[in-house]
């Protein structure tokens, strides 16, 4: 019993000494981004009671409005900002959606499927009364702008949906499946663990601080991973702000009826809408986007050479050249 009891304190002494010089060894100055709650000199607006952070590039004089959904959940709309060069002929607004980038964190009962819907629906109303915009959504924003299409199919003058990563349940089990690939192995998990230890060490600027420090750096370990076709093989550059952790996790742990309810009825929708996929991508590139082109009654894809998925901050000049020259043959001015 005494060789065993030792043991046991051998054991727990190793372990304990082995956390201490992890947690000493992983110290660092892990700063975090302020929110618009705690920044005053962030452009915001109050949006179904959630303070967002919101800001637009005003464009002519009566144009029409483009609204700008970023992926995630979670993300920012920071790598999206070249689309500020369509203000020469629109009004171009941008937001985090709530609970992730720089605007307010919320419950996980305010990050649903309806949440974003909803709030998206009030942005509309404050930004564009009375004139259907136009969409512009990316990864996730895409899916969210999809959806919407369905809820609202008159209330939208035109879509841009840049690589929706999938838009039903067997899309989303086949997206889960590839995305193992990079989720997994030593690194990844060495990777996991020290972050957890790093994430210890952030001091605020609020309570959501460490939470999304270790959520957002895993979110980069997966881009990044070399195997990973969300970037063209020289790493995913594609800048951010601060990423949404409860964003991001109530998302992955969503009913299934919210996966349907992604395009149950966007075939409502008859505008026009614009898929677009990057070259260097062939998980969620061209071949899907071809797949959920089928959803739009008047829908055309366009492919951007020398892109990932994260395609307007890979390749801005060439998205930015598809973008206008669908608007301009939609006669969306």
């Amino acid at each position: 019993m005494r060789f065993v009891l030792r043991s046991v304190i051998g054991v727990a002494i190793t372990l304990i000494t082995i956390i201490v010089m992890i947690s000493v060894w992983t110290r660092g100055d892990y700063t975090m981004a302020r929110l618009v709650t705690d920044d005053l000199s962030l452009p915001s607006q109050t949006v179904n009671g959630v303070r967002l952070h919101l800001r637009v590039a005003d464009g002519p004089e009566g144009a029409p409005t483009i609204i700008v959904l970023h992926g995630g959940p979670g993300g920012d709309f920071r790598s999206l900002q070249a689309l500020d060069a369509l203000s020469d002929q629109f009004r171009v607004v941008f937001y985090d959606q709530r609970g992730a980038g720089l605007s307010e964190r919320v419950s996980s009962e305010m990050l649903t499927l309806r949440g974003h819907l909803e709030e998206l629906r009030a942005v509309i109303d404050l930004v564009s009364p009375g004139a259907p915009p136009i969409l512009i959504g990316h990864s996730w924003g895409a899916m969210l702008a999809t959806a919407y299409l369905g809820q609202y199919p008159d209330e939208v003058r035109a879509a841009v949906l840049i690589e929706p990563g999938y838009l039903d349940e067997d899309g989303h089990a086949a997206w889960q499946a590839r995305s193992r690939t990079y989720l997994s192995g030593f690194d990844y998990v060495k990777e996991a663990v020290l972050t957890g230890f790093r994430a210890q060490h952030v001091a605020g600027p609020d309570p959501a601080a460490q939470h999304d420090f270790l959520i957002g750096h895993m979110v980069g370990v997966f881009v990044n991973h070399p195997e990973n076709p969300y970037h063209c093989g020289a790493g995913y550059t594609a800048p951010n702000w601060r990423f949404g952790g409860l964003s991001s996790e109530t998302w992955d742990q969503s009913p299934k009826d919210h996966l349907a309810r992604l395009t149950v009825e966007a075939s409502r929708f008859s505008g026009p809408a614009l898929l677009i996929a990057g070259a260097c991508n062939d998980w969620i590139g061209e071949a899907l986007q071809q797949e959920h082109l089928a959803l739009f009654h008047n829908g055309d894809l366009r492919v951007i050479p020398e892109a990932g998925h994260d395609v307007i901050w890979d390749n801005p000049a060439a998205s930015l050249d598809a973008i206008r020259r669908f608007l301009d043959t939609q006669n969306v001015r």
